[in-house]
C-alpha cells in the first residue's frame, strides 16, 4: 500500500499506516482483480477440515463477494472481517478503511468543525478524541430497524437494513488534505458497548509509517 495515503502539500506525508487487529480478523482484498481469489482463500481457511457444508460455503462466498464489491464501490481501500470465536459462536464485525480526499479547491476542515456538524444529527454521538495518530473525530450511531417489513433486496438499501452499531474514526492524514476513515460495524446490538470498546482499541493502535504494509 505504499503511496496510498500519500500526496498533498506541506510536510512529507506518510506512505502507509498500521493497525493492530484482534486474532480472528482477516483482510479481504476488494479490488476487482484480487477479490474472488481473496474471498476463496478466506473461505478455505474458515472451513479447513469441513467437507459437508457446501451450501453454507456457497452462501458465505456470495455474501463476502457482495460486501467486497460494495466496499470497493464506496471508495474503500481495505476491508477486514471478523471470524473471531467466542466459544462455539462467531463474533461478526467489520472494518472498512476509506481514504477521503477533499473536493477540487477544498481545504481540510478542523476535527472540531466536523464534530460540530455531525453533532447536529441527534442520532449521532460525535466527539473529538486524541489518538497516537493525531486528533480524530469519533462518531457512534445505530442504523437499521428491528422489524423490517419490506422484502430484502439490494444489500445496504434503507428498506432492508438490519440493526447494527457503527463507529467511525475520521483521522487527518499528516502532510495532506485527506482523511483516513475507519468504519467499524457489528450487528451485535445486544453487546454494543463491549464491541465499541474493542473498536476503540483497534482505532487507538493506528499509527503512520514510512512504508511497508504492516497492517495486512
Amino acid at each position: 500500500m505504499t503511496g496510498t495515503v500519500g500526496g498533498g502539500a506541506g510536510s512529507a506525508p506518510p506512505a502507509d499506516y498500521e493497525l493492530l487487529l484482534p486474532e480472528g480478523w482477516f483482510r479481504v482484498h476488494i479490488d476487482p482483480e484480487s477479490r474472488e481469489r481473496s474471498v476463496d482463500a478466506l473461505i478455505d481457511r474458515r472451513f479447513a477440515g469441513v467437507d459437508n457444508a457446501p451450501h453454507v460455503k456457497r452462501r458465505l462466498r456470495e455474501d463476502l463477494l457482495a460486501q467486497a464489491t460494495a466496499a470497493f464501490r464506496e471508495g474503500g481501500i481495505e476491508l477486514y472481517l471478523s471470524f473471531q470465536q467466542a466459544g462455539p459462536l462467531t463474533v461478526p464485525a467489520s472494518l472498512l478503511v476509506t481514504l477521503l480526499q477533499p473536493g477540487p479547491g477544498g481545504s481540510r476542515p478542523t476535527p472540531q468543525g466536523v464534530s460540530d456538524r455531525l453533532a447536529a444529527d441527534t442520532a449521532v454521538d460525535a466527539s473529538v478524541v486524541e489518538l497516537a495518530a493525531g486528533t480524530a473525530v469519533r462518531t457512534r450511531r445505530a442504523t437499521g430497524q428491528p422489524d423490517v417489513s419490506a422484502p430484502s433486496g439490494v444489500p445496504g438499501s434503507p428498506d432492508d437494513a438490519l440493526p447494527s452499531v457503527t463507529l467511525d474514526y475520521q483521522v487527518p492524514v499528516p502532510g495532506t488534505e485527506a482523511h483516513l476513515l475507519l468504519t467499524f460495524s457489528t450487528p451485535l446490538v445486544q453487546i454494543a458497548d463491549a464491541m465499541v470498546e474493542l473498536f476503540d482499541a483497534v482505532a487507538a493502535s493506528l499509527k503512520w509509517t514510512d512504508g511497508g504494509s504492516a497492517h495486512e
